[in-house]
C-alpha cells in the first residue's frame, strides 16, 4: 500500500484566480454545492474567480482549511439521466479561508478589493437574524447581517460611493425568500448605526439601495458532508490524505431570484453558470420553484413513508422500485401533486422524474421512518394545498393524497407491523395523545372526525369543510383495517 500525500498545494496543483467571490460559511453544503458551481463556472467559461471564505462564527473549520490550502475532493453519487454516477474531484476555488474574529483587518481589506463582486452565504436559518445588541465598532459584529454591513459601509468609503463597486449579494439560508428578510436586517442595521455613519449615512443607504443586489434563492441538493464508512478507501483511490473530503448527491439546482433593481440578463452576464450547462436559474420569482419543490419532492415522501412502512419496506429506493408501492408513488406525483403547480408540464414532468431518480439513489439508504417525524404539520405544509387545488380544478379528490392521509393516520395507531417491526410515531405530544384516544375508541368514524376537527394540527382549519374528505378519508381506513397496507393500496391504482 502506497503512503498517502498530503494535500497541499505543494503535492497537488492549485490555480490561482482573482478573488470575486466573499463566502459567509465553510460547512460542506457550500462546498459541495455553491464552490462545486463556480468551479465548474471556471472551466467551463471566462468568469475567472476564486472565493475567499469567511467563517461566520467565532468556532469553525478555517484552519482545517487553510491547512490542507483549501483543497478537498467531492463526491459526487446518484443517477444522472438514468446511469449510476459516483465521482470524485478536487475542487481547488477557494483562494484561503478567514476567521474575522482573529483576522478582523483581513476579513476588512476585502472591502478595499476592486474585483470583488459577490457575496454568498450559509450560516443556518438562524444566522440571517438582526441583533440590536451589535454595535458598529464591534469587531467583527455577532451577526451574520451585521458584519455584512461593516464591510459594505467600509467598501462605500473606501469607493468613495463608486457605483460600479456595489456588490451581488446571494443567501443560501434554508428560508423562504431569504434575500428579503436578509435586505430587511441590513435596512435596520443602517437605522441602528446611523449615529456611526454620520454625514456619510443618507449617501451610503442610497448606494446600497440603487447599486448592490440582494437576490432571494432557492438551493436543491442533499449533502450528507464527510463520507465517515468510505473515508478510508477514497483516500486510497485518491491517494491523498484529504480530511475534508465532502460527499453529496448528483443531482443540483439552484433558482437565483434576481434583485429588483437588474434584469435576469445582467445577473446571467455577470454570472453565467447557465453557460456551463449546470442547473442555475436565473428568474424574475423564486417562488413557483419553492412551491415545486416543496410539492414535488417534500409532497410525495411526507405520503410514501407510511404506505411504504406500513406494507413492509424500509427505504425509499425500494419503495420506488416495488410493483405495488412504486405505481401509487407515479400516481401521487404525475397524476396528482404535478397537475397542482403552475410551471410549464414539461418543466414540471422533468422535475417529477428528477426527484424520482434522486428517491432512486442506489448510494443512499434512505429509511422511510427518518420521513415520518412529525407527519401530521409536514402533510399540513406539503400536500394539503395540492388537495385542495386538485380538487378546486378537477371537481373531485385525488384519491392517492388521501389516501396517504389515511395512512398517516392509520401509523400514528401504532402497534405492530405484520412482520413484528414496531411502530413507532414521533409528533407534537399533544398530537400523539389526540390519536391515541381516537383509536381507542375502535371506531374509524371517531377517529376520522376526530383528526379532520384538530385545528392545531391544521393551522386553525376544520377539514369537515373540505368537500368529501371525511367520507374519503373513512372509507379509506376501513379498506386499511380490513385488508391491510399492500392491498388497500392495489384497490386505489
Amino acid at each position: 500500500m502506497e503512503k498517502l500525500k498530503a494535500l497541499n498545494k505543494r503535492t497537488a496543483p492549485k490555480s490561482s484566480m482573482p478573488e470575486k467571490v466573499i463566502q459567509f460559511g465553510e460547512g460542506n453544503f457550500l462546498r459541495a454545492f455553491v464552490d462545486w458551481i463556480i468551479w465548474n463556472m471556471d472551466q467551463k467559461t471566462n468568469f475567472n474567480g476564486s472565493v475567499v471564505v469567511v467563517q461566520p462564527i467565532e468556532r469553525g473549520m478555517v484552519d482545517w482549511l487553510n491547512g490542507q490550502d483549501c483543497l478537498y475532493h467531492l463526491n459526487l453519487q446518484g443517477r444522472v439521466d438514468g446511469e449510476a454516477v459516483n465521482s470524485l474531484e478536487r475542487i481547488d476555488v477557494i483562494s484561503r479561508a478567514l476567521n474575522p474574529y482573529t483576522q478582523n483587518q483581513a476579513f476588512m481589506a476585502l472591502a478595499e478589493q476592486p474585483e470583488i463582486r459577490f457575496v454568498i452565504s450559509n450560516t443556518t436559518e438562524a444566522g440571517i437574524a438582526f441583533d440590536d445588541t451589535c454595535k458598529f465598532t464591534d469587531a467583527p459584529a455577532s451577526s451574520y447581517p451585521g458584519k455584512l454591513v461593516q464591510l459594505l459601509f467600509h467598501r462605500f468609503q473606501y469607493f468613495d460611493g463608486d457605483p460600479k463597486k456595489g456588490l451581488i449579494i446571494m443567501p443560501c439560508e434554508l428560508i423562504f425568500l431569504n434575500g428579503h428578510h436578509l435586505k430587511d436586517c441590513i435596512y435596520k442595521y443602517i437605522e441602528l448605526w446611523k449615529e456611526d455613519f454620520g454625514k456619510d449615512y443618507e449617501a451610503f443607504k442610497e448606494w446600497f439601495t440603487k447599486y448592490c443586489y440582494v437576490c432571494a434563492t432557492l438551493v436543491d441538493r442533499i449533502v450528507p458532508g464527510f463520507p465517515r464508512k468510505e473515508i478510508g478507501e477514497i483516500q486510497e483511490k485518491i491517494g491523498y490524505k484529504d480530511n475534508l473530503v465532502v460527499q453529496a448527491e448528483a443531482f443540483h439546482l439552484w433558482v437565483i431570484e434576481k434583485a429588483e433593481n437588474m434584469t435576469c440578463d445582467e445577473l446571467r452576464a455577470e454570472f453565467p453558470a447557465d453557460k456551463a450547462g449546470l442547473h442555475v436559474l436565473i428568474a424574475e420569482s423564486e417562488k413557483p420553484y419553492h412551491e415545486r419543490k416543496v410539492t414535488l419532492l417534500n409532497g410525495p415522501h411526507t405520503v410514501l413513508s407510511p404506505v411504504a412502512f406500513l406494507s413492509g419496506i424500509n427505504i425509499v429506493r425500494d419503495a420506488c422500485n416495488h410493483e405495488v408501492i412504486g405505481k401509487y408513488i407515479h400516481k401521487v406525483q404525475f397524476d396528482e401533486l404535478m397537475q397542482t403547480l403552475n410551471l410549464p408540464m414539461d418543466e414540471l414532468e422533468k422535475f417529477a422524474n428528477d426527484v424520482l431518480g434522486r428517491f432512486d439513489n442506489p448510494f443512499v439508504d434512505h429509511q422511510v421512518t427518518s420521513i415520518m417525524l412529525n407527519s401530521f404539520p409536514k402533510f399540513c405544509a406539503r400536500d394539503l394545498p395540492g388537495v385542495k387545488t386538485y380538487l378546486e380544478r378537477k371537481g373531485e379528490l385525488p384519491q392517492g393524497l388521501v389516501f396517504g392521509l389515511a395512512a398517516i393516520i392509520t401509523y400514528y395507531k401504532g402497534g405492530k407491523r405484520e412482520d413484528g417491526t414496531e411502530i413507532v410515531p414521533n409528533d407534537a405530544q399533544e398530537i400523539m395523545d389526540l390519536l391515541k384516544d381516537l383509536w381507542a375508541t375502535g371506531d374509524t368514524q371517531k377517529v376520522t372526525d376526530g383528526v379532520l376537527s384538530a385545528t392545531n394540527i391544521w393551522e386553525g382549519e376544520d377539514l369537515h369543510d373540505v368537500k368529501g374528505l371525511a367520507e374519503l378519508v373513512k372509507k379509506d381506513l376501513d379498506l386499511i383495517q380490513e385488508k391491510g397496507m399492500l392491498e388497500a393500496v392495489k384497490t386505489i391504482l
